[in-house]
Parts: structure tokens; C-alpha cells; sequence
């Protein structure tokens, strides 16, 4: 061998080398972990806001993008079709026509009961006193939201059906516009919408879920698959909801001072509406979805859903230490 052919040879083994030493010390490519919320999602609005939580997931190897959705079920449906990884709360209702679409889903968290932060609203000058003079009347109700169950409930309890009213099925922004404008009797919403049009309108409650009408929970799910694949993602979430809930609770105002930003409402009205919800977030287990079979069944008494469910037959992600 020469010597040019061996200080060729010297100098391509140690290029390999370096080449590969740097390849070992270069850090992995991040992973994005894509959440999905909407307005009403207080928890992830907060965190969203103060950026707690791509600090808490930055050690995983995690980078957070954010997604808004109008209402639950387009949320859920992106988690399904796999556009979104994890959802923030979404209505009870929610997940029974996601099952119900056979979607691969995983139950994550919930809140507890808030029953009183979902009601059916009356203008001013209604002259509706009860829930039976709602026959023939033209209700703002969000298709699939809590608020549709808490209006099907409350009319059966007054002998009626959803075919004794004039369901106007809208988003939450059209259902406001309606109600405040007079365009329909009654409309079905929940907070913060609901005391924010409260006091806007100086409207009245014909009635909400308290009383064991409709309890109002809310849920975090995500992909199935992504459960599997990511619970340390998803222990790191858990944990900051429920701390996140826990602050709330204990520092109304500020809460409702950093919300009043975000949402573009007076801090007095979110303070007001966030005292309506438990913020109590928990794990999610069989005996604790009882009230979901019987959304289900009501839904598919009603034709809404066009298959009977076992509510119970669900993929429940455990947090750790739980």
C-alpha cells in the first residue's frame, strides 16, 4: 500500500468515526403532540395561555400545537380520522355518538358533575313558565352537546318529546346570536356561555340539570392508539389538568381575571360562571359512566344514535398511581 493510499485510508476512518460520534450526541427529532380544545375547555385554555404544559412535556421530547374546535364533535372526529392526539373536555353526550361511530377512542379523565353549569334560557320578556310550555316552540340547541341530553331529559320529565318542540340546531355562537336577538323561545346552552348571555340579556332559567336532571360531566379522551403508545404524555397531562382545576378553584378571581382575556368576557361573569363547574378532575372508571348508558339509551329511544351501546364496553386509559 502507498503512502498517499494509507493517509487516504486514515483520514476516511476517521471521518466515519466523527461522523458517527456526532450522530450519537445529536439530539432526536422532537415529537409534536397535537391537542384539540374549545372555548369552553377552562383547563387547557389556561395552560394553552401560561405554556405550563410544554414545559412539563418538554422532557419527554415533546412539542405541543394547539387546535380549536367549535363544538365536541368535530374534536372527537379529528381524534378518530387521527388529525388531533388528545382532546380536551368535551360534553358527556360527546363520546356516545363517537362510540356510536364506532370511533377508537380512549376515555382519559374527567370533571365531576357540574350540573348547574348547563340550563335552558328564556328571553326577558318570555312568557314560558314551565317546562310543558315549551310545546311547539323553537328551541337553540347545539346538536350532541350536554345541553342536547339536559333538553331531552327536561322534556320527558314534562311529558314531552323532542317532537313537541322546533329544534334549531346551532353552534353555540349562532345559538347565542338567536337567543339574544329573539329569533328563537328558548335556547339550551352551557358556561360560560350561559351566564355570559344571561347577563347580556337579562334572560331567566327555566331550568338546568340540578335535581338529578342531568349531572354534566365532561371528558378527556384521546386516540386509542396514542394511549397505548404515549401514556407518560398522557401522566404528564393528567397531573397538570388536575393541578390546574385545583388553582382554579382556590384563585377565583385571577382565574377569572387571566379568562376574561382569553374568552373576551367581563372577569365578574367568568368568576360567576366558573363556580358553576367543579373543575375536579379524576380518573375514569366503569361504575362512573352509569350516567352515560343512560344518555345512550334516551339517544337511541329518540332515533339519535342509530345503535344500542354498552357504555361500559370502552378503552379507559389508567393514570399512573391511580
Amino acid at each position: 500500500m502507498t503512502r498517499l493510499a494509507t493517509i487516504v485510508r486514515r483520514l476516511v476512518s476517521t471521518s466515519i468515526g466523527l461522523l458517527l460520534a456526532a450522530s450519537l450526541t445529536l439530539p432526536a427529532a422532537a415529537e409534536e403532540i397535537r391537542i384539540g380544545y374549545q372555548k369552553s375547555s377552562t383547563l387547557t385554555a389556561l395552560l394553552k395561555a401560561n405554556g405550563e404544559l410544554e414545559k412539563a412535556l418538554a422532557p419527554l421530547g415533546l412539542t405541543v400545537s394547539w387546535h380549536e374546535f367549535t363544538s365536541g364533535l368535530p374534536l372527537l372526529e379529528a381524534i378518530n380520522i387521527g388529525s388531533i392526539d388528545f382532546g380536551a373536555d368535551v360534553a358527556d353526550t360527546v363520546p356516545i355518538f363517537a362510540q356510536a361511530a364506532g370511533a377508537k377512542l380512549a376515555y382519559v379523565a374527567e370533571e365531576a358533575a357540574s350540573p348547574s353549569a348547563q340550563a335552558i334560557l328564556l328571553p326577558q320578556s318570555s312568557t314560558i313558565g314551565t317546562l310543558g310550555d315549551l310545546r311547539g316552540k323553537k328551541v337553540a340547541v347545539t346538536k350532541g352537546a350536554g345541553s342536547h341530553y339536559l333538553l331531552l331529559v327536561a322534556l320527558a320529565k314534562a311529558g314531552l318529546s323532542f317532537k313537541d318542540i322546533k329544534p334549531a340546531y346551532l353552534t353555540p355562537a349562532d345559538g347565542r346570536a338567536a337567543f339574544v336577538s329573539n329569533n328563537v323561545d328558548a335556547w339550551v346552552a352551557w358556561d360560560p356561555f350561559l351566564t355570559s348571555a344571561l347577563h347580556q340579556s337579562n334572560g331567566r332559567i327555566l331550568a338546568d340539570g340540578s335535581n338529578g336532571l342531568a349531572s354534566y360531566k365532561r371528558y378527556y379522551l384521546a386516540s386509542a392508539a396514542y394511549a397505548d403508545r404515549r401514556g407518560d404524555a398522557l401522566n404528564v397531562i393528567f397531573a397538570k389538568l388536575a393541578e390546574t382545576g385545583k388553582w382554579v378553584k382556590s384563585n377565583p378571581k385571577e382565574a377569572a381575571t387571566l379568562l376574561a382575556g382569553l374568552w373576551g368576557i367581563d372577569a365578574a361573569t367568568v368568576e360567576e360562571a366558573n363556580s358553576h363547574r367543579s373543575y375536579q378532575l379524576g380518573p375514569v372508571t366503569v361504575p362512573g359512566l352509569s350516567e352515560q348508558q343512560r344518555i345512550a339509551d334516551a339517544f337511541f329511544a329518540e332515533g339519535l344514535i342509530p345503535v344500542k351501546l354498552d357504555t361500559g364496553a370502552v378503552n379507559i386509559w389508567v393514570p399512573k398511581g391511580s
